[in-house]
């Protein structure tokens, strides 16, 4: 069996949706980002907005391994809230 490799989310703007939830994950923040929301990453701690309001965080390796991302380009990242 492979196993895939999972870096942490690099520096930068995206566009997050959570991956569908999984039974037992329990409270874990992916309600606050669902249905997306833009995030900012420094490479090791992830923040993600709505309505320009701070929703919630994470470290970077998580963010990359329970959400879709789409780099966002610094032209659109201010209004991706």
């Amino acid at each position: 069996m492979t196993r895939k490799t999972i870096t942490p989310l690099p520096r930068g703007q995206y566009w997050t949706t959570p991956h569908a939830p999984f039974a037992l994950d329990g409270p874990n923040g992916h309600d606050e980002v669902f249905p997306g929301a833009h995030c900012v990453s420094d490479g090791k701690w992830v923040t993600f907005y709505k309505n320009g309001e701070e929703v919630w965080a994470c470290n970077a390796m998580y963010a990359a391994a329970h959400f879709d991302v789409a780099l966002l380009s610094s032209a659109c990242a201010s209004t991706a809230d």
